[in-house]
Order: structure tokens, then C-alpha cells, then sequence
């Protein structure tokens, strides 16, 4: 494990020094920088006006739109740091291609992109944007097409200039944090009479029902918007050829009409968590999707009401840092991905797997991956984290695989055709963010 927290020593006399200095820059800085924890919200719409290549199941191309499709942004300031949360009704992108936007956003907006989480829905029902990454190892024939570049583009520039309007409608704003729960999902490893794993539904099965709530309100009180995590994979429709965000965008939607504000879904370990109701056991998920706006719009809503304890005094701090585990023997690579892999002096191929962490005043604790994490993991890692809130942010920066705890991938199943991982990865993942929570995110 390698992190990007480098510890400088002082003796004794340069520690003061470096303190005096300190205090006396921000002195110096602009009252700005003191106007209190700002927030704002902006929703844009990312609907292709032609057909495109939709990404989930098989390759087939979009006829008509069931649903619209969009990047919803928040951005948080607290007077130092100024944090971007987009969440975009995809299924996925490559980290790549996160890479070159962040990079962009840093150039057009100064903003650094540790401080920029791009997360995905996971809807199997929405466009390709960039290049494939690592899906076409596991899955080379999906891939015999080239990805729209005009329609990437589009998705791109709305994404920047939607964070550039976000910032320019930052204002003063609350923050409150909560807990909800919804039974709108399963996990979906289907045990068979002869010991085979199926993808289908599981009720004996590991799941995550727990709705991590973050509300964000406007000086008055009113609600400005809010960020709700729940793990539930995208795949209510099945391999339709209709535009859609599926069930976390219908959910989203929903609440929105209620109260009025945009609401961000953000996925959780959805690896092995499919909705209750889905494309496996009800191929007309048009006559099933309505039902997830009560299973968990509602849930969602109620959850908002139980926040009682708001605050304008809120500290962000973002960190990141880099876990290496070892590669699947025999799995193949990606041009694009280069930054994500390097090779030992003994020849052991490694994944460089780059986490994420905010830390929201003393009592929230948020990590994300680019993954689909299997639930147990991150519901240990909640269970043993010294913070009340704990959360994980799934598909968060791109896409690097299934990853699996070891005990299921000795189970076999699909989702260990489609990890570039040995079975030892949930577990130094597990030890490396549990050391983080415990030590540097400790800190004051």
C-alpha cells in the first residue's frame, strides 16, 4: 500500500517557525476564505438526441428514450476546500477517461482532482462515454465498435460546465447526516442443488440496506438537496433498447417531484446486490420499476425527516491514497490503463487501486473505489469504523472491476470471470482503509 500523505519532520524550532508562518498566511488570506460553509446543486441533462450504444448486457443500440438521463453536482466549500460530487446516470467509464476530465477541471476551474468525485448510478440502460477500459479485456467481443466521441465530448463539456455554474451559485448552506433503510434490494448469488453460483436471488445472501443520508440545506432552512447511498445494482429493465436511468434514476426523480430539489444517488457495494425486483425474475420492468419509488423513494424521504441536527460549521478534508494487490494470474491489460497496473522486480503484476476519503467535520467518514465491491466488505469496514457515519461511495472515479471477498471467489460464479483481482484483494483492501479510518482520517 502507497499513499500520497508525505510526513515531513521538523525539530523542535522549525515546528514553531512553520506554525507562525502558518498563521500568519491565513491571516493574510482574503475574508472570503471565512465566509462559512457554502454548498450548491446543479442538474443538467445528458440525453442523447440519437442513438446510441448502450453500456450493460450485450451491444445493441438505443431506438427511443424511456427516461431522461443526467449529471447531478454538488459542490461543497468550507472556506479551504472546495469538493465536487457528481453523480451521472451511466453505468460506467474508465478511470481513464475520469483521468483526462479531473485533469481538464483542474486546468478550466482549479479545482485538484482529489477533491472531484465522479460517480456513476450503474443504470445498464445509458450510453457509452469514452473508451471501453477494462471491460474489453473480459469482455473483448462486446467491443467491436468504436465509442461516440461527439456524444463523450457533449457528456465532458456539460459535466464542466455544469461544476463551473455550481461554483458560481455557491451560498451559504447547512449540513446534516442520517441513517435510513429500504428492503429494495437482494443479493443476487443464486446458490444451485449442485453447488454452482447463478446470477438470480439469494434471500440467505450477504446485503447492504442501509441508506447513508446526507442533507443539505439552504441558510433559511429550506432544502437545497440531498445525497442518498444505497447499494443497488442498475438492472430493474433488461437489455432494452430504450434510454433509461432505470431504478436509481426513477427513485431519484421521484424524490425530487416530492420535495421539490435534486437529489443525487450515489451507489454503494452493489457487486453482489441486484433490486429486488429485476431483468432476472420480471423481464417486464416496466410494470415493476414504479414499485421502487415506494420501496425506496419513500424510505428515502422518511430518512430526510428523521435528520434533526443541522450545522453551518462544517470542515472538509479530502485525502487519497493508492492500495496494491496482486492482479489475476494470466489477465491481460489495457493501453489507456497503464497509470492502474505496474510490475514488481520479481515479476508479479500488481493493480494500483486508487481510494478515496472525505472527512466531514469529526463524525463522517466517506471512502469510494472504482469498483463493484461485494457488500460484505464495506459493512465490515462501516461495523469497524471508529465514525458514526461511514460510508462508501461506489463506481466512484471510473471502473476497475468486480472485487470480491475471498470466501465467494471460491464459490466461482460470473463475477469472478469479470475481476482483475487475486482472491486476496477484499482483504487488503479491507486492512488498508481500516488503517486509514483508524489512523490518518483520526486526526484532527
Amino acid at each position: 500500500m502507497t499513499s500520497n500523505h508525505n510526513i515531513s519532520h521538523f525539530s523542535t524550532a522549525k515546528k514553531i517557525v512553520f506554525a507562525l508562518f502558518t498563521v500568519s498566511c491565513f491571516l493574510l488570506l482574503p475574508s472570503a476564505s471565512f465566509a462559512g460553509f457554502r454548498a450548491s446543486v446543479v442538474k443538467v441533462d445528458i440525453t442523447p438526441s440519437n442513438s446510441q450504444y448502450l453500456l450493460g448486457y450485450g451491444p445493441r443500440k438505443s431506438e427511443s428514450v424511456y427516461d431522461k438521463i443526467y449529471h447531478r453536482i454538488v459542490m461543497m466549500d468550507d472556506g479551504i476546500t472546495q469538493f465536487v460530487l457528481i453523480s451521472s446516470d451511466l453505468a460506467l467509464v474508465s478511470p481513464s477517461e475520469y483521468d483526462k476530465v479531473a485533469a481538464r477541471i483542474q486546468k478550466e476551474l482549479k479545482i485538484n482532482p482529489v477533491n472531484i468525485w465522479w460517480t456513476f448510478t450503474h443504470t445498464h440502460s445509458a450510453p457509452e462515454v469514452g473508451p471501453p477500459g477494462l471491460p474489453s479485456v473480459f469482455l473483448g467481443d462486446r467491443y467491436q465498435h468504436d465509442f461516440d466521441k461527439v456524444y463523450t465530448d457533449m457528456v465532458e463539456q456539460k459535466l464542466i460546465d455544469g461544476i463551473a455554474e455550481a461554483r458560481k451559485k455557491l451560498a451559504p448552506a447547512k449540513l446534516g447526516t442520517g441513517w435510513g433503510f429500504a428492503s429494495a434490494n437482494i443479493n443476487r448469488r443464486a446458490r444451485l442443488a449442485d453447488g454452482r453460483i447463478t446470477l438470480g436471488m439469494n434471500p440467505d445472501g450477504p446485503v447492504d440496506r442501509r441508506i447513508g443520508l446526507i442533507r443539505l440545506e439552504k441558510e433559511d432552512g429550506s432544502l437545497l438537496t440531498l445525497i442518498a447511498n444505497y447499494a443497488m445494482h442498475g438492472t430493474v429493465f433488461a437489455a432494452i433498447t430504450e434510454i433509461s436511468a432505470d431504478g436509481p434514476g426513477v427513485v431519484a426523480e421521484y424524490v425530487e417531484e416530492k420535495l421539490g430539489v435534486p437529489m443525487l444517488y450515489i451507489n454503494g457495494a452493489a457487486g453482489n446486490i441486484a433490486p429486488l425486483y429485476s431483468q432476472l425474475d420480471a423481464p417486464n420492468g416496466k410494470r415493476v420499476i414504479p414499485q421502487f419509488k415506494v420501496m425506496l423513494g419513500d424510505k428515502i424521504i422518511k430518512a430526510n425527516k428523521d435528520i434533526l441536527s443541522m450545522s453551518s460549521d462544517v470542515k472538509l478534508r479530502s485525502s487519497a491514497m493508492t492500495v496494491e494487490t496482486p492482479r489475476k494470474a494470466g489477465m491481460g491489460w489495457t493501453n489507456d490503463m497503464a497509470n492502474y497496473t505496474r510490475t514488481t522486480k520479481e515479476g508479479v503484476n500488481l493493480v494500483k487501486l486508487p481510494v478515496r476519503f472525505l472527512k466531514i467535520n469529526e463524525d463522517v467518514a466517506i471512502w469510494s473505489a472504482p469498483l463493484e465491491l461485494f457488500c460484505e466488505i464495506s459493512n465490515e469496514i462501516r461495523d469497524r469504523s471508529p465514525f458514526p457515519y461511514t460510508m462508501y461511495f461506489g463506481y466512484g472515479n471510473g471502473w476497475l472491476g468486480y472485487l470480491l471477498t475471498e470466501k465467494e471467489y471460491a464459490q466461482g460464479g460470473y463475477e469472478t470471470t469479470v475481476t482483475p483481482y487475486s482472491p486476496r484483494a477484499g482483504q487488503d483492501l479491507t486492512d488498508a482503509v481500516m488503517n486509514y479510518l483508524q489512523g490518518e482520517m483520526k486526526k484532527p
